[in-house]
C-alpha cells in the first residue's frame, strides 16, 4: 500500500540535502525520516539515497523518483488549495525573495497594495543580494536582476521589465569638480560602487547610437545598499551608477542630476522566478500575476 508520508518525507530529505537538516526543518526525529525512506526503498526494491556517516547522495533512480514525487505532492496541495479558494477569499502563505534594492525602492508599494487587497494572505519576504536556491529554501516567487541570460534550469523564468542604469551626482559635487562632457572626463573623479567585491570597478557606458566605452574607477565607497550609495552621492561624495527608478524623486527635486545624460551605464533585466507552474497555490499564482502586471509601470524610466 502506498503511504504518501513516504513521498512527503523523501522529498524533504532530498531538498534539504540530508536527514538531519530535514528532521530539523520538520521538527521530527531523524529516525522517523529514515524509517519512511527505507520503507519506500523496500517497496520499490531500489536504492534511492546513498547515505553514510560522511556522505549523502541521491542516486539516479532517486532523482527520477524525486521529480515525480514532488509533482504528486504539488498536485495534492493544488487540489486542496482549489477547494479552499472556492470556500473563501485567497489565503495562505506566499514566500518571496528579492534583493535589498528592489525591496526598498521598487516593490515596497506593490507589496503593501497586494496585501491590502488580499488581507488573508501572509507574505514572507526574504531580502538578500545573494542568489539562493529556490527549492531548498522553500521560495515560491523570486525576483532577480541580471545582465546576462540566466542558465537554463527547471526554474520557470518570466521577464518582468528592463531597467536602465545611469550615472548620478549632486549639483554641489559637479559645481566643485566640473560637469563631465564625455566619458573620458570621468577619469580620476570620486566614485561610488554598488557591491563590495571587488573593491575596484569600471563603468561600461553606451550612448544612443550604440557606441560603447569602458571607464575604470577606484571607488571611495563600496556597498550592497543602494540607499547608502544614493545618500553618499547626494552628500557630494562622488558619482554613482544606479537604476533610474531609484533616483526618480531626487532628479525631480534637484538633489541629484544625471551625469552624461546621453549615456547609460548599464541595462539589467528583471525576471520572475518560480520553482514550477504546476502545483502553485492560487495565492502564489495571484501574487506572481500581480507583479507581472504592475512592476513595469512602477519602475520604468
Amino acid at each position: 500500500m502506498i503511504d504518501l508520508n513516504d513521498y512527503f518525507y523523501f522529498v524533504h530529505v532530498v531538498e534539504k540535502q540530508g536527514f538531519s537538516p530535514a528532521a530539523k526543518a520538520l521538527d521530527i526525529p531523524k529516525s522517523r525520516l529514515s524509517r519512511h525512506v527505507s520503507k519506500l526503498e523496500e517497496r520499490l526494491d531500489i536504492k534511492l539515497i546513498q547515505r553514510t556517516s560522511r556522505q549523502f547522495k541521491v542516486t539516479e533512480p532517486g532523482q527520477v523518483f524525486y521529480q515525480h514525487a514532488k509533482a504528486l505532492l504539488e498536485e495534492m496541495e493544488a487540489a486542496e488549495a482549489a477547494i479552499q479558494s472556492r470556500k473563501s477569499a485567497l489565503s495562505g502563505r506566499v514566500t518571496m525573495s528579492c534583493s535589498v534594492g528592489l525591496a526598498q525602492f521598487a516593490i515596497k508599494n506593490l507589496v503593501l497594495q497586494f496585501l491590502a487587497d488580499h488581507p488573508k494572505i501572509e507574505l514572507v519576504q526574504q531580502v538578500t543580494n545573494q542568489n539562493i536556491d529556490l527549492v531548498s529554501s522553500g521560495i515560491d516567487v523570486a525576483i532577480r536582476g541580471h545582465t546576462d541570460t540566466l542558465p537554463d534550469s527547471s526554474i520557470i523564468q518570466r521577464h518582468l521589465t528592463t531597467v536602465s542604469w545611469y550615472l548620478f551626482a549632486s549639483p554641489g559635487y559637479l559645481a566643485r569638480t566640473g560637469t563631465p562632457k564625455s566619458p573620458y572626463d570621468l577619469f580620476k573623479r570620486q566614485s561610488l560602487k554598488v557591491g563590495w567585491q571587488p573593491a575596484s570597478g569600471h563603468w561600461t557606458l553606451q550612448d544612443k547610437e550604440g557606441l560603447k566605452t569602458m571607464v575604470p574607477f577606484n571607488p571611495q565607497l563600496c556597498s550592497d545598499d543602494m540607499g547608502t550609495l544614493k545618500s553618499a552621492a547626494m552628500e557630494g561624495l562622488g558619482i554613482v551608477s544606479l537604476p533610474a527608478y531609484l533616483c526618480r524623486e531626487e532628479i525631480a527635486n534637484g538633489s541629484l542630476v544625471r551625469v552624461l545624460p546621453n549615456w547609460i551605464s548599464d541595462k539589467a533585466q528583471l525576471s520572475l522566478m518560480t520553482p514550477s507552474r504546476k502545483g502553485q497555490s492560487p495565492s502564489v499564482r495571484k501574487f506572481s500575476e500581480f507583479l507581472l502586471d504592475n512592476l513595469n509601470d512602477q519602475i520604468s524610466d
